[in-house]
């Protein structure tokens, strides 16, 4: 894996991190505060779902269709 590829995975993660603060930005903070009031293990739970469809994604991509 090389440093280019790392870079632009990188930079397609922050362009879709961004498209919402740009074409919403009031919708991302209200959003934000529903966040706020959620109970730690909620978000713990959230995050772990998104570490696994992560991980499984790049895990299809890597190894099913190469």
């Amino acid at each position: 894996m090389s440093l280019e590829f790392i870079l632009s995975v990188f930079g397609c993660l922050l362009f879709f991190e961004g498209i919402p603060y740009f074409l919403s930005p009031m919708s991302l903070k209200r959003v934000m505060v529903q966040v706020i009031q959620m109970e730690n293990a909620a978000l713990r739970r959230i995050g772990f779902m998104l570490m696994l469809s992560g991980l499984f994604l790049v895990a299809l991509v890597r190894y099913v269709w190469s």
